[in-house]
């Protein structure tokens, strides 16, 4: 049984045998049509798959080692001659890439982030990674306000969104290539943390969230990206100050904020159409409209998932999670509100049995996986972060992960303990990164 879960927790298990087939199904089959739109979001989509398996404890059993080794090289095969990594394939110029076109096939952070999580997962030792130039890079990839942007083009402009999504990445990319060291490290320049964190606190809001900019609406997967990098960034507060900056000015404001993200409104006729909202746009994509919504396709197997369950309203059995006011449950946010809760250490504020009884009873696809509602398809964003929830509460079977980088405890170890990172960091034998 799963540390500090009840028996009456138990009612409803996770069907393992279901989820490891879905991702299987995933890594070596074709992905739905549905999915073509999103060639661009390849290398964000394996991770998910690869980071899922290995949080089952089936990635050794999926994989072969020719198997593994090719999914190595196509990994380094979208890494750009100057360092990053592409998002996917497409953009790949072969060799008709030069100056004049390089623009089209950038460096992307999200596709550096996520390919350097699928290295580490798969157990490579990432010499072949072009560390410094990586590094580097992302301080060309940071705002004169802080924030980071997701790439850079012409004239040196920083290109994308600016919320703290890509400072998330940025923090993350530059933890695992340096750890937190600060200032410049064998020559390479560093980010400016100040700046960075400055720029978090300009987004905290009157309620205690944080909003992808100044004077907008607290958002859970914005406050959950800002707080993971400045974990990263080891500023988060602190009892005694160090006379550093750090983010989150008032704590116990956005603590209550997190835990009043739980919400009984689960189901589609509590939901609002957000497509016309104003803090929905391409840059953002917070409510993943662009990224995949299998809702419009529906699922009768989905809904037989949890047809036979008691109505929910006015019931503390089943309780959600939403990512803003007056929104309704959605397997995501459990990951962006629990997520910060844990990073902060105050998840015990909030009661984890009934957001299990959500997301196993609600959410959970008799094909494996986790749609993003009731009765949803499964999708590999959902159904990787109802994964990462699950292991945050403790549920047994499920290997434990590391909240921020989203990577299995043991994956993290693999690369706290590689050589190259050990000896910058000045870690002896026995030290700890």
């Amino acid at each position: 049984m799963a540390p500090g879960l009840t028996r009456e927790a138990e009612e409803r298990r996770l069907n393992y045998a279901a989820h490891i087939r879905y991702w299987r199904r995933n890594l070596k089959t074709f992905l739905p049509h549905q999915y073509t739109g999103n060639d661009c979001n390849r290398m964000t989509l394996a991770a998910f798959i690869i980071s899922a398996l290995d949080i089952l404890g089936d990635l050794p059993a999926a994989l072969s080692q020719e198997e593994r080794e090719g999914y190595i090289d196509w990994v380094y095969r979208c890494q750009l001659p100057g360092g990053g990594f592409r998002p996917a394939p497409a953009t790949d110029l072969g060799p008709l890439r030069n100056p004049e076109n390089q623009i089209w096939d950038p460096f992307h952070v999200a596709g550096t982030f996520f390919a350097l999580l699928i290295l580490v997962n798969l157990g490579d030792d990432l010499e072949k990674v072009k560390r410094r130039e990586i590094l580097q890079w992302l301080t060309k990839l940071q705002r004169s306000d802080g924030g980071f942007g997701e790439t850079v083009g012409e004239n040196d402009r920083v290109e994308g969104g600016n919320d703290s999504r890509f400072g998330f990445m940025a923090a993350a990319v530059r933890w695992m290539l340096r750890g937190n060291l600060e200032g410049p490290v064998d020559g390479v320049p560093d980010i400016d943390v100040d700046a960075f964190v400055r720029c978090v606190q300009v987004a905290e809001t009157y309620d205690g969230g944080l909003s992808e900019a100044p004077y907008h609406e607290a958002h859970g997967g914005f406050t959950s990206c800002a707080i993971s990098a400045l974990y990263f960034l080891d500023r988060l507060p602190r009892k005694q100050t160090d006379g550093r900056p750090r983010g989150l000015r008032n704590m116990p404001m956005t603590l209550h904020w997190l835990a009043s993200r739980q919400t009984l409104t689960l189901d589609e006729e509590d939901a609002a159409d957000t497509y016309s909202d104003e803090t929905d746009s391409a840059a953002t994509c917070h409510d993943s409209h662009s990224f995949m919504k299998l809702h419009n396709f529906p699922s009768s197997r989905g809904k037989l998932s949890f047809q036979n369950q008691p109505p929910v309203h006015a019931e503390l059995k089943w309780v959600g999670m939403n990512g803003r006011e007056n929104k309704i449950g959605d397997t995501c946010y459990a990951y962006w509100v629990c997520a910060p809760l844990k990073l902060l250490e105050h998840l015990h504020i909030i009661d984890p049995k009934p957001i299990r009884r959500w997301l196993l009873d609600r959410t959970q696809h008799l094909v494996g996986g986790f749609g993003k509602l009731p009765g949803d398809h499964p999708d590999p964003q959902h159904s990787f972060l109802g994964l990462m929830v699950l292991s945050m509460f403790g549920e047994a079977g499920l290997q434990n992960v590391d909240t921020a980088l989203c990577i299995t405890e043991k994956a993290k170890k693999h690369l706290e303990s590689l050589p190259w990172r050990r000896k910058l960091l000045g870690l002896d034998d026995k030290g700890e990164a």
